[in-house]
């Protein structure tokens, strides 16, 4: 088991990030943010399926699948509530029946409503874990921070972070005193060694995003591109691993050929070395690779079964990359 920092609150090794179940959804001008289309009774078997397994951390965001995704996650657990640590986002603004979403809302008043419409469709009294989803100004971030403090005063929330890479960012955060954890993007082609740095100093959880590379590290590759309403056939500029169409970029894929006989050792498959690699770089990182079926929920939960990466492999992996 990993603590969520000062909360201590323990999660599992690997969290399910829960992005890929709420389906397709938009920018206003109809480029995808979502995944692509699920199947929602899939989504249901292999959630209750990771819990199963031991998985006792769900991470969401109010946006995803503009709601949606929080629905499907309140709709698993019904019933098993108390064996989970639920964490989610807010700071986007969405219609639910568009599935559209549609700009940013940093306004202290926006958290308290935001945070009691995820708890109606989470099915849920409180979140575990509320997560600033949005970059901002240190002005603006203050009184959001306070926001926090407030809930927890209220007991609608455990503890609250900031979903961002950007480390002064992250910093300020954690001067709260309920401040337990930053996510920010970290992979074995994306090390975060300043925000590793942060959350030891501040006695903080590393909440790991995009741990599998967006599925290059594990289920996608030029055989078998991303399709349809998927953001990775039209990726933004943040998304560096896929070309249009939904294919890995070359120069990505390359490192991944490079270093997937060290991260298949042991008898792991692509995606558990990868989150065998994070396990490795920190003992306070929280991966929480994404999933759309009971396979892939099997895979993910069944990585811990092998453990972190050795110091040798790690080594191995760092030369191989450089």
């Amino acid at each position: 088991m990993r603590t969520l920092g000062r909360a201590g609150i323990e999660v599992s090794p690997v969290g399910f990030g829960c992005w890929a179940i709420g389906g397709p959804f938009s920018t206003p001008g109809g480029e995808p943010l979502g995944w692509g289309e699920v199947d929602d009774e899939e989504s249901v078997r292999a959630i209750r399926r990771a819990v199963e397994l031991g998985v006792t951390f769900f991470d969401t965001a109010d946006v995803y699948g503009a709601g949606h995704s929080e629905r499907v996650l309140g709709k698993a657990l019904e019933g098993i509530r108390d064996q989970v640590v639920i964490a989610t986002k807010w700071g986007n603004t969405f219609d639910e029946a568009t599935r559209v979403m549609h700009h940013q809302d940093t306004s202290p008043e926006y958290v308290h409503k935001a945070v009691r419409a995820s708890l109606e469709r989470l099915n849920t009294d409180y979140v575990d874990l509320y997560q600033l989803h949005c970059d901002t100004t240190d002005e603006i971030a203050l009184p959001l921070r306070e926001a926090c403090e407030e809930l927890i005063r209220e007991g609608l929330i455990r503890a609250y972070a900031w979903s961002t890479d950007t480390v002064h960012s992250a910093a300020l955060f954690a001067q709260g005193e309920h401040c337990a954890a930053i996510q920010h993007e970290a992979s074995v082609l994306h090390d975060a060694p300043a925000m590793f740095a942060l959350c030891e100093r501040e006695n903080l959880a590393s909440i790991n995003r995009t741990p599998l590379g967006m599925g290059i590290l594990g289920r996608r590759d030029e055989k078998t591109p991303a399709t349809g309403a998927d953001i990775r056939t039209l990726p933004p500029a943040w998304l560096r691993y896929f070309d249009e169409g939904g294919k890995p970029a070359a120069e990505w894929w390359e490192k991944v050929s490079a270093i997937r006989d060290v991260l298949q050792s042991d008898g792991r498959t692509l995606a558990q070395g990868a989150l065998a690699w994070l396990w490795a770089r920190s003992p306070r990182t929280v991966p929480i690779p994404g999933f759309r079926t009971v396979a892939q929920a099997e895979e993910n939960a069944r990585a811990v079964e092998f453990g972190p990466l050795n110091a040798a492999q790690l080594q191995q992996i760092t030369e191989l990359l450089q």
